[in-house]
């Protein structure tokens, strides 16, 4: 392109013309690049049809090739570029981070130097316009410097992100002898000298991202790039290699020993799977995305033509295979930097290893020989347990010596006493940051020992409660369960304690913990059932006692039991903790079984567990332990404790004593026995406060569990329940549960234990509105059915990406003597509680008992009923009644 060269000083009889040409050509050149960039995207969207229909394994390195056609096509034709004396002056186009790695996927940034040898010329932003400008247009994010050579190298002194992009640079076009220099005088003024330091830097941010992001290996919802086992693990082993090696390409972590041919094989493998997911992704979001949310998994693992299989649904079998790849990205992350020695000094002295055939090499455990191991499988086994003790993690070539040698497992080793006794004694070691059952399963050794395990490895359990997959969340169910040898003093930690303390045999929990999920590797439901005869299948082989057998397999097939009862009945109903002591028989397995729920509920996720279910299933416990340890309540018992409390609630009050007697002789003996005397008193002065009026209530705080008590004192009228249910829904107020009892002078106490509101600071305010609701409704100036029915004009699941599971209604009429119990499987939205109540009503129904509780991504709503002349109800068509009246009010699907 010529160059043009005016003197603007001095007027000139041609200047107009030239100044017209100039302008002529800079709009010739505008309509160029948009051309350029047109057809740019035109290429692109061919290259991303190609990679959708599953065409194209190479789409990241042709992705960055047509950038980099355009970027080389636009220096040609560039009309400010001559300007800049590129013979002075000389300057080039560097691509840097995923692009300068060739790594482009669909929305990444195409990150872009713009280096100059001397100082950056004013022309410099003008050719940013030419040059790029275009790209923005057609809807690229590109971030770009623009620096001199002496600038950049400064700068990548100073600032280490600097650097780590420039390990990263590639040369586009330009001088390519500047780019040449730039990389020699890295190495030469930077990398060389400070090696160390950078790589500590890079470690110390590898550590600090994890602890940001988290373990994508143990999450559903991980990210891709940034989690552990994310793409930046890798790429920490580039730049690492890169500092150490000079290392020009992903291949060369082979060629240099980093890593075995087979390794980088499975490495190769994995990163191309989770770049085929991350560019999905980002044409699914249409943005750059990182963070695998439950609303995008569904549609990926149909994009990615995952198939239902072995009874697992398509998205679970995709989160699988994605956990597996990250998981070993994790692990060879892990090892490559244990071998540079960047791992966590340990304090190894006078620790040595008493196992003959492994020792210690750079503070990790290592084989002496291969030799050794097939002379001696049981070193497989006895390494770990040196680890467990020494608290030393296995070098890289230990862990691919277990992998290479996992045949030696075979039935004889795993029937061998005493192979078993060592994996109790790791079973049982004291808990610790290393988990050296973490690395039994990730060198395969586990799933040799125990082959049945397999089937749960990187299983998925596609909802928000279970945030891990079935294996991790087993092992974090051991790891919970040795915590409890830790002493506590406070209240719930200090029993979990004292009990696991006073078990005689601990090791049959453990064996539980580890094995109580094994069930669901098999398909179909029932994995309790399932998982009790696999048990004994393993431990039988394993050659434990048939006692122990039959205490750790009736552990795994009740391991529900206590959390479901807890959660679905009333735990104050004498039968409720008579079932459960019926079920259990004993005291020690009663301990075990409440000590595993509390390990299982706890690895499960905060959704499975808090406060509440923690203080309802202690609750349970204790009652059946009582019952275990006193026997059965008898009728005379229970009378005998209803007039102690009376006599005691008499005692406290002698001033009120006659109008105390009088409003206990209206109490039903089911309420006297199962309310405590303080609150008994309590009820007794709200309904002293009720007089003339419609209801009173009381809202009491329970620090312990962040809830709150809604005690209503009323004058019973059909359908109470329904209405303060529906006004706590009108103000989003979330209903735990609820217990009902009536008086003989019809008076009625509702006692509801509710969420506190999202705003504590305005929680009074939100009381008042709800209670001047309450008043509107009971009075029939609110019609609560229409202001639902405006607060939520359409039913949608806040839930849209967890798997589809149909409505289902039970009613039981065996558990309790005294009521039908109705159970309600469905979705949670605003208004269930109240629709479902309001249905009970029409059926002529009387709600005295009211649980919320859940089950994987369901709700589950159960309620104690009877009809309006205090009787159950069994007739058959009664029963169908009362299912369709309930499934008329639950939530439709709705097409999206």
């Amino acid at each position: 392109m010529a160059e043009f060269e005016i003197n603007q000083t001095h007027a000139h009889p041609f200047l107009p013309a030239i100044n017209y040409r100039v302008s002529w050509l800079k709009k010739l050149m505008k309509n160029i690049y948009k051309q350029e960039s047109k057809l740019l995207k035109q290429k692109r969207e061919q290259l991303i049809s190609s990679l959708l229909k599953g065409k194209e394994p190479d789409f990241l390195y042709k992705n960055a090739g047509l950038l980099d056609d355009y970027f080389c096509k636009s220096f040609e034709k560039s009309i400010i570029g001559p300007k800049m004396n590129f013979s002075k002056n000389p300057y080039a186009l560097i691509a840097l981070g995923g692009y300068g790695r060739k790594e482009q996927c669909i929305y990444s940034d195409v990150d872009l130097l713009l280096l100059f040898s001397k100082k950056i010329p004013d022309e410099a932003e003008e050719l940013v316009r030419e040059i790029i400008y275009p790209l923005w247009d057609i809807g690229l994010e590109v971030g770009y410097a623009t620096r001199s050579l002496n600038e950049s190298i400064s700068l990548s002194r100073k600032d280490f992100e600097v650097l780590t992009s420039l390990l990263d640079a590639r040369f586009i076009c330009g001088m390519s002898q500047l780019y040449t220099e730039m990389t020699t005088l890295l190495r030469k003024k930077i990398v060389s000298g400070r090696s160390g330091e950078i790589i500590k830097w890079l470690v110390q941010r590898n550590k600090e991202r994890h602890l940001r992001f988290g373990d994508s290996t143990y999450l559903l919802e991980p990210n891709l790039k940034e989690g552990q086992g994310g793409l930046r693990d890798y790429h920490t082993m580039l730049w690492i290699s890169r500092i150490k090696s000079e290392l020009k390409r992903p291949r060369d972590l082979e060629y240099n020993g980093y890593l075995s041919y087979a390794d980088f094989k499975t490495l190769t493998q994995a990163i191309s799977f989770i770049w085929n997911v991350r560019n999905r992704l980002h044409h699914l979001t249409g943005r750059k995305c990182d963070q695998l949310n439950f609303e995008y998994q569904i549609k990926l693992a149909d994009a990615l033509g995952f198939k239902k299989a072995k009874g697992q649904e398509p998205v679970e079998i995709f989160l699988g295979e994605l956990h597996g790849r990250m998981e070993f990205i994790k692990e060879h992350n892990l090892i490559f930097l244990a071998e540079l020695g960047s791992s966590k000094k340990l304090t190894l002295k006078n620790k040595q290893t008493k196992i003959n055939g492994v020792e210690i090499i750079k503070d990790m455990l290592n084989f002496t020989s291969s030799e050794h191991v097939l002379h001696s499988p049981g070193l497989l086994i006895k390494i770990f347990e040196e680890s467990s003790r020494l608290k030393i993690p296995l070098s890289a070539e230990a862990k691919r010596v277990i992998k290479e040698f996992g045949y030696l497992v075979d039935d004889n080793f795993r029937s061998c006493a005493s192979f078993v006794k060592t994996f109790e004694r790791i079973l049982a070691a004291p808990p610790s940051p290393f988990n050296v059952l973490n690395e039994m399963l990730n060198t395969g050794f586990l799933t040799k020992f125990i082959p049945e395990i397999e089937q749960i490895v990187n299983r998925i359990q596609y909802d928000e409660y279970h945030l891990y997959p079935v294996d991790k969340h087993s092992l974090r169910t051991v790891q919970a369960v040795k915590k409890f040898s830790e002493p506590e003093k406070t209240g719930e930690y200090q029993l979990r304690h004292d009990l696991y303390k006073e078990l005689s045999n601990r090791k049959l929990l453990l064996w539980a913990a580890l094995l109580h999920d094994i069930g669901k590797g098999d398909s179909g439901g029932g994995h309790s059932k399932k998982g009790a005869v696999i048990v004994r299948s393993i431990l039988s082989r394993a050659g434990l006692r048939p006692a122990d057998i039959e205490t750790v397999s009736f552990l795994v097939l009740e391991h529900l039991l206590l959390i479901k009862t807890a959660t679905r009945r009333d735990v104050n109903e004498e039968e409720t903790a008579v079932f459960c002591a019926r079920r259990i028989k004993d005291p020690e397995r009663l301990k075990m079984l409440y000590l595993l729920t509390l390990a299982d509920s706890i690895s499960t996720g905060p959704k499975a567990w808090n406060d509440w279910t923690s203080t309802l299933l202690r609750e349970l416990f204790f009652k059946v332990l009582s019952i275990l340890e006193k026997g059965e309540l008898a009728t005379t018992e229970a009378v005998e404790a209803v007039e102690e409390k009376k006599n005691q609630i008499l005692s406290s009050t002698p001033h009120d004593r006659d109008d105390i007697k009088a409003c206990l002789s209206l109490m039903s003996p089911r309420y006297l026995l199962y309310t405590s005397a303080d609150d008994i008193l309590e009820h007794i002065r709200l309904y002293k406060l009720l007089s003339n009026a419609e209801f009173v209530w009381e809202v009491a705080k329970d620090s312990k569990s962040n809830t709150r008590t809604v005690t209503i004192c009323a004058k019973d009228s059909p359908g109470l329940s329904s209405k303060i249910a529906g006004v706590f829904t009108l103000n989003n107020i979330d209903i735990i549960g609820a217990q009902v009892y009536t008086w003989r002078n019809n008076i009625a106490l509702d006692i509801f234990n509710v969420k506190p509101p999202l705003d504590q600071i305005f929680e009074d305010e939100k009381w008042a509105r709800a209670k001047e609701n309450l008043h509107s409704a009971l009075s029939g100036d609110l019609d609560l059915k229409e202001a639902l029915r405006e607060k939520i004009p359409v039913y949608r699941s806040d839930r849209p990406y967890t798997l589809e599971r149909p409505h289902r209604v039970e009613v039981d009429n065996k558990t309790s003597s005294f009521f039908t119990i109705i159970e309600v499987f469905t979705y949670d939205f605003p208004g269930l509680l109240f629709n479902i109540t309001d249905a009970l009503f029409r059926c002529g129904l009387d709600v005295w008992i009211a649980k919320i509780s859940t089950k994987v991504d369901q709700v589950v709503d159960v309620f104690y009923v009877r009809d309006f002349d205090g009787q159950k109800v069994d007739s058959p068509g009664n029963v169908k009644a009362i299912k369709t009246a309930i499934e008329e009010v639950l939530p439709k699907p709705v097409d999206t």
